[in-house]
């Protein structure tokens, strides 16, 4: 009986383990060579064809005509009182919105207030209402036949179809980018250091310049750059405000849509170039933001 008891636990010994382990899913960098190659080709050829082709052929449309012609185009009056005006109107509304932007995402990453949600709702406004639609609300409301049009007559003050118009239409188009740039940022790294500043004596002030701010610098930077892009490329809203008034109240976008009516193409390429070097120009800066802000938070993790 001992035999057979002790040869029983030898044969369970000898016993093959069977290996019940799951598979270990294969990584995207394990793909074939093929694969890959498929994916950067479709990638790359999507890029060549939507976006860097279109950008080539407004440059060489601009100087189909040579150099001359294409400084003479955008040193014309008219097209250079559109880029004055694009700039000022930008010059405005990128610091309100910067502004505004600061002060609501710390009120809202930093403090508990009834209405906090509808604040986030109203903030995302402009991402779900058309350009068209906002400008048209401005209209109503400072129009000659607007709601708030007598009062502006009576003390003869004008907003649409003037700067002030285009102003407040780039404003309300561009307000949610650098605030929602800030918001998760805010969020993702608490109160702990201003609540230990506030502690230790310091102020409101001293706690926002020397805490909050170096720490949101790069964030905000990066939602200032979008928003001053989108507010010198927007169309739609200045459109309806501004009246195409050609040496007052016409944007850069907008007096290309006059020139390209017109036929006149390569005055009109030349004006989308200087667009299309802007938006470069933002890029670039986007660029090296992302890998300056993206070394800090490594450094962060790291440390």
């Amino acid at each position: 009986m001992a035999a057979e008891t002790l040869s029983t636990t030898t044969d369970r010994r000898k016993a093959p383990v069977l290996d019940v382990t799951p598979p270990r899913p294969r990584g995207a960098l394990e793909d074939p060579v093929w694969v890959k190659a498929l994916v950067m080709a479709a990638g790359l050829g999507f890029l060549a064809l939507f976006i860097l082709l279109p950008l080539l052929a407004v440059f060489a449309e601009a100087l189909r005509r040579g150099v001359g012609a294409y400084w003479e185009a955008l040193v014309e009056p008219d097209a250079w009182s559109a880029i004055v005006l694009t700039l000022t109107v930008a010059a405005i509304a990128v610091p309100a919105n910067l502004v505004f932007g600061v002060c609501a995402a710390w009120a809202i990453a930093k403090h508990r207030f009834p209405g906090k949600a509808l604040l986030l709702t109203l903030i995302d406004l402009p991402f779900s209402v058309s350009p068209v639609i906002s400008g048209l609300v401005y209209v109503l409301l400072f129009g000659a036949h607007g709601l708030l049009g007598p009062v502006l007559r009576e003390y003869d003050i004008q907003i649409i179809f003037a700067v002030p118009g285009l102003v407040l239409a780039t404003v309300f188009i561009t307000f949610p980018f650098v605030a929602r740039e800030l918001i998760p940022l805010m969020q993702a790294q608490g109160n702990d250091e201003e609540e230990a500043a506030i502690t230790l004596g310091a102020s409101g002030w001293q706690t926002f310049s020397r805490v909050t701010l170096p720490n949101i610098k790069w964030g905000l930077l990066y939602g200032v750059l979008l928003c001053n892009a989108r507010a010198m490329g927007e169309f739609g809203a200045v459109s309806v405000v501004s009246g195409h008034i050609r040496g007052e109240t016409n944007t850069m976008p907008l007096h290309v849509e006059i020139l390209y009516n017109e036929y006149n193409f390569v005055a009109a390429f030349a004006v989308a170039s200087l667009l299309a070097l802007l938006a470069i120009v933002t890029l670039v800066a986007k660029s090296l933001l992302e890998l300056r802000y993206g070394a800090e938070l490594a450094a962060t993790r790291r440390h």
